[in-house]
């Protein structure tokens, strides 16, 4: 059986709160599993807030092929940037279990702004810690060597999803092998033979199906 995918991204707990207080003044709807969220290529002028369950947020190159943006689970923004720039979206978003997500329409968000001021600071917030990741992202993918995009993805995930561990970091988000290569630009086999050689080197260790980073590899 495939594991579904594991939430990869989300915001503060004060900036999500400030997103979760419009619940009310704006549209709640839930989405079924394998529903879309938005299209690649499409233009609307919606964007979305993640209350509950998980949103995968896609690429499909000319060739067919996807590649995965990011996992949004609760406390989580997708599909921001086209809905404010009018142009045709560069990605997808589809629901793979039942989700509950506030939907905001820019169309209509003046009035929300001039309500509360600091709902515009909170996504100008959020929209530059986004530009800060994928620039990250951007700068390890373009690399390569597959160990430093697995790290890079391993150190985002022992940020915003672990606990300190007497060893390290332990996160506490699941991701396949596949899912690994998926975001990474790699193969399964690669990510299988990078996390082996890792481990081997004392950079991370499993313990009870949770990857731990550990502390000689935190800076």
């Amino acid at each position: 059986m495939t594991r579904k995918p594991a939430a990869t991204w989300r915001m503060t707990d004060a900036l999500a709160a400030k997103l979760q207080s419009f619940e009310g003044k704006v549209r709640s709807r839930r989405y079924a599993e394998g529903e879309q969220l938005y299209r690649q290529g499409e233009i609307n002028s919606c964007f979305y807030f993640v209350k509950s369950g998980l949103v995968q947020v896609s690429i499909f190159r000319r060739d067919g092929t996807e590649v995965v943006l990011e996992n949004m689970g609760p406390n989580a923004l997708c599909g921001e940037g086209a809905a404010f720039d009018g142009l045709p979206r560069f990605s997808s978003a589809v629901a793979v279990e039942t989700t509950e997500a506030l939907v905001f329409d820019t169309a209509r968000i003046e009035g929300l702004m001039r309500e509360d001021p600091e709902f515009a600071l909170a996504l100008l917030r959020l929209t530059s810690l986004k530009q800060r990741i994928l620039a990250l992202r951007l700068e390890h993918l373009v690399s390569n060597d597959p160990e430093e995009r697995i790290l890079e993805l391993l150190g985002r995930l022992s940020e915003m999803f672990a606990v300190d561990h007497e060893r390290g970091r332990k996160i506490l988000t699941h991701l396949t092998h596949e899912q690994i290569a998926s975001m990474t630009g790699t193969s399964r086999v690669t990510v299988t033979r990078t996390l082996g050689r890792l481990r081997e080197r004392g950079l991370l260790s499993v313990e009870d199906g949770f990857t731990i980073l550990m502390k000689n590899l935190r800076k």
